[in-house]
């Protein structure tokens, strides 16, 4: 019988399968010969100290026949003439593996996506780049496969509770994603290999009989009673369905505003605001893997090829509220996010490699329901009379104000307002900017004049903190671009704990980031199975 090891190895050492071996059957006091295969279990890194480990669990074979790793069996059903039907809205990680799941339990679903497939999106992300040109139904948070096709793809979360994370990552690799997804401590699939995984996936639920519809952005509810009886798309097509989920995403600010017009609960949500900062690569690997040099161009050290461009996560409290790092992307790419023109919204995205010379992060602060009732000067600079904020939709409106307000700083165009670091600290506007991966251009403004006085404030509280926690962050090499507010939805849809259903629509199924439920490709994709397996009990 196979048994377990764990294993402390350097990182070359690791990349080297004869030297593992041999660290497995010392681990079994065995000879190398007998170790006739294994298996990665869990990898991780540790770099706390000046000696970096890679952290193994293995599972080894000794003098026995080695057993590939199998994936658990998935039982899909034909459902081209199911006898139910379940309407989905959105065609992200929470309505693709809701489709998925309502195949596995014999349900028919009906995929509806306001956007374009992955392919033809591309080229309306060529034109916001190039361009600066938004289309408002296609672009980087729009689309088959939504903000997560072109947003990185990172995969781990800290919502096992929530669901079978494994299982999801299972269900990746199946569709084509790298079996080294399983065993990672932080996995990550990469911006350019999603298209063909989403692709795979669709063309799965179309081969089992499920439907999806590309160019139908939902306008309506039709409800009698407690009961949803059917929606209707932009184009004036009717969907009839015996259920309905809702997984649009957190930036569908219109079906937000269409569920306030109907009269159903909705509640505004706590977020966080903030920037982008984007450093050198090496910078922030000399900061994490203990690198001689002192961060300059001129001497800067390189990591040894075992190891990955490095990442960080940070947190700090700052004037009474949470400061942290969001998203970080190493070897990655700051990309312009927006939903609708005459906005400025940054994400950041990783290719699979990593390979970039940048490293971007969200830097974000958290806003609290009641900040605006405290800010006055700032509420009335962006136009929010008292009663918005009594609004459910009051932080909407002050995360979309906001994002104008930095577009106009830009000068238009998508070109994103940015500050030095240590010019921001300082309270200097920068007399010129470093590169910058971001595409339509950045320029130099005072981020005051951007951002919330509170936020500001409490960002550059944070950034002294955390220039102390990692020797050579605080630097003018690199560089704040606003803003960074798509965190999280700044709405909440109400949900029964336990059926999971809106409490007003016994069929309706909020899900996900746009429903303020996950945070994440895994957590989303957790929750539209979840909300599926629930309405199956209801409709049996």
């Amino acid at each position: 019988m196979p048994k377990e090891y764990t294993i402390k190895i350097l990182p070359a050492e690791a990349a080297d399968e004869m030297v593992l071996k041999k660290y497995i059957a010392r681990a079994a006091s065995k000879n190398p010969a007998d170790v006739t295969g294994y298996q990665i279990l869990r990898q991780s890194l540790d770099a706390r100290s000046r000696t970096i480990w890679v952290n193994l669990l293995v599972k080894a074979y000794i003098k026995e026949p080695a057993q590939p790793g199998l994936l658990r069996p998935f039982n899909w059903k034909e459902v081209h003439n199911a006898e139910k039907r379940t309407i989905i809205i959105g065609a992200g990680p929470a309505g693709l593996f809701a489709a998925l799941k309502c195949i596995e339990l014999g349900i028919k679903p009906v995929v509806l996506e306001r956007g374009k497939d992955v392919r033809a999106r591309r080229r309306d992300l060529a034109a916001i780049n190039k361009q600066g040109e938004i289309n408002p139904e296609s672009n980087y948070c729009f689309g088959e496969g939504g903000a997560g096709t072109y947003s990185d793809g990172k995969l781990y979360t800290r919502s096992s509770k929530r669901g079978d994370v494994q299982r999801i990552l299972e269900l990746l690799v199946h569709f084509g994603a790298e079996d080294k997804i399983l065993y990672e401590a932080h996995p990550h699939i990469g911006t350019n290999k999603l298209p063909q995984i989403i692709t795979a996936i669709r063309e799965h639920i179309l081969s089992c009989g499920g439907e999806i519809h590309f160019g139908q952005k939902v306008t309506n509810f039709t409800i009698s009673g407690e009961s949803m009886q059917s929606v209707t798309t932009l184009d004036g097509n009717r969907w009839n369905g015996d259920a309905f989920v809702l997984a649009t995403g957190h930036s569908a600010r219109d079906i937000f505003e269409l569920l306030h017009t109907k009269n159903l609960q909705i509640e505004a949500k706590p977020f966080a605001l903030g920037v982008r900062i984007e450093h050198p690569q090496y910078i922030i690997d000399a900061c994490q893997y203990h690198l001689q040099g002192n961060n300059s161009p001129e001497n800067k050290t390189t990591r040894s090829p075992f190891l990955p461009p490095a990442s960080y996560s940070l947190v700090q409290q700052a004037q009474g509220r949470g400061v942290f790092s969001f998203c970080m992307c190493p070897g990655g790419i700051i990309a312009p996010a927006a939903t609708s023109p005459g906005e400025i919204v940054v994400n950041g995205w990783s290719p699979s490699k990593r390979n970039n010379p940048y490293a971007n992060s969200g830097m974000v602060v958290e806003i609290r329901n009641s900040d605006l009732r405290f800010n006055e000067d700032y509420r009335k600079s962006l136009g929010i009379v008292a009663d918005d904020l009594l609004s459910p939709l009051g932080m909407m409106h002050f995360q979309q104000l906001t994002e104008r307000k930095a577009f106009e700083a830009g000068g238009g165009n998508l070109v994103a307002p940015a500050q030095r670091v240590e010019d921001f600290i300082q309270k200097k506007t920068s007399s010129s900017l470093p590169d910058c991966s971001y595409l339509p251009g950045i320029a130099s403004v005072d981020l005051k004049q951007v951002l919330p006085g509170f936020v500001a404030a409490a960002l550059r509280e944070g950034l002294l903190e955390f220039g102390k926690k990692m020797r050579g962050y605080r630097t003018n090499e690199a560089v704040l671009v606003a803003t960074e507010s798509r965190t999280s939805s700044p709405v909440r849809i109400p949900r029964d704990k336990e059926g999971l259903n809106h409490p007003q629509v016994k069929n309706f199924y909020p899900c996900a980031e746009g429903a303020g439920y996950a945070g994440g490709i895994v957590s989303a994709a957790m929750d539209g199975e979840n909300v599926v397996k629930m309405l199956a009990l209801e409709n049996k």
